[in-house]
């Protein structure tokens, strides 16, 4: 729950396990040269669903109830693309072929946002993982990805704060997704 009146930038993301946070950060290190960009520290590495922006707590309240409605199964996702978006500045691990649960979920996520005031970008939704920032001139990009998989269970609303001059992102709830393995009594 947030505390404070204030906004707060806020964001649906996926998590990603710990372990393939530092198998990213180890493989981006052994990838680019770190005139390439700024990297992503290992714990904010996450597959974002629909950026909110910056939301008053009353509002944020609205899209916790709304996201809690949600009963969706878990997908696997496959982190076998790279890019780099050199307008943004980002390098980024991504999915030739989402599973359509992220994509189904991405969108809900997006249209319940819009319907409650965030603006939501006309691009189309891009799974993706920002390994780095600010790299706005050419990067060599390497012709094989980490390729990590992970099993989505459960999807988390992010915030993103400013602590000591740092960008840290903070989960302030999350809502599993429904299994979609049966009961040994077929229910």
């Amino acid at each position: 729950m947030l505390k404070t009146a204030s906004p707060h930038r806020l964001f649906f993301a996926l998590t990603l396990p710990k372990t393939m946070q530092r198998r990213i950060v180890q493989w981006r290190a052994d990838n680019f040269s770190p005139e390439a960009g700024h990297p992503i520290a290992a714990a904010n590495l996450h597959l974002t669903l629909a950026f909110l922006g910056e939301v008053s707590a009353a509002k944020a309240l609205i899209l916790q109830q709304q996201a809690g409605r949600i009963s969706q199964p878990g997908f696997d996702v496959t982190l076998d693309d790279i890019g780099h978006w050199p307008g943004s500045g980002v390098v980024w691990l991504g999915c030739k072929n989402p599973p359509r649960g992220l994509l189904q979920l991405a969108q809900l996520l997006r249209s319940q946002a819009a319907r409650s005031g965030c603006y939501q970008s006309p691009l189309p939704f891009h799974p993706h993982v920002s390994l780095l920032r600010g790299a706005t001139r050419p990067v060599a990009i390497p012709a094989k990805t980490a390729n990590e998989s992970f099993r989505a269970s459960h999807f988390s609303l992010y915030e993103s704060a400013l602590v000591r001059g740092r960008t840290r992102y903070n989960i302030v709830q999350s809502w599993p997704l429904v299994s979609s393995e049966r009961t040994s009594d077929g229910v």
